[in-house]
């Protein structure tokens, strides 16, 4: 029996216009062998949420730089609960780097964070300890 491809969804919330780190992570979970869907610039949460929905995604991936992290990232939370999607992973990356903000993101429920300069390689390791397990 064949294993079930992962499916990521790369998002840019907001009015953030720099997806360079995005798109080299989305290419690097691809390389990986992971199905990336990627959201394109200035996404609001329910356009987020609506697109996991159609793609029927695992991971929610949030990269965001403008600042609005503690804004945006606990309305995708409370969407994607609302629209069934409590269970998908939602990992996050940018300009997230206060101690407090980290504590209560991951307290809402984002699963890591990953701050800049962080290895590709490392955050594809981290997504397959997650569906390995």
């Amino acid at each position: 029996m064949a294993k079930k491809k992962i499916r990521f969804l790369m998002a840019k919330p907001g009015l953030d216009g720099h997806d360079r780190g995005a798109k080299v992570v989305s290419m690097a979970l691809r390389d990986a062998g992971i199905e990336v869907i990627y959201t394109g610039l200035h996404q609001t949460p329910e356009q987020i949420i609506n697109a996991a929905l159609q793609e029927d995604v695992d991971f929610i991936g949030l990269s965001i730089l403008s600042g609005a992290h503690m804004t945006l990232i606990p309305r995708v939370i409370e969407l994607a609960k609302k629209a069934g999607l409590g269970d998908r992973i939602i990992l996050a990356g940018g300009t997230i780097v206060l101690p407090e903000e980290i504590k209560e993101l991951k307290q809402l429920g984002v699963k890591e964070i990953f701050g800049p300069g962080t290895p590709t390689k490392k955050i594809v390791d981290y997504v397959y300890s997650l569906v390995e397990t």
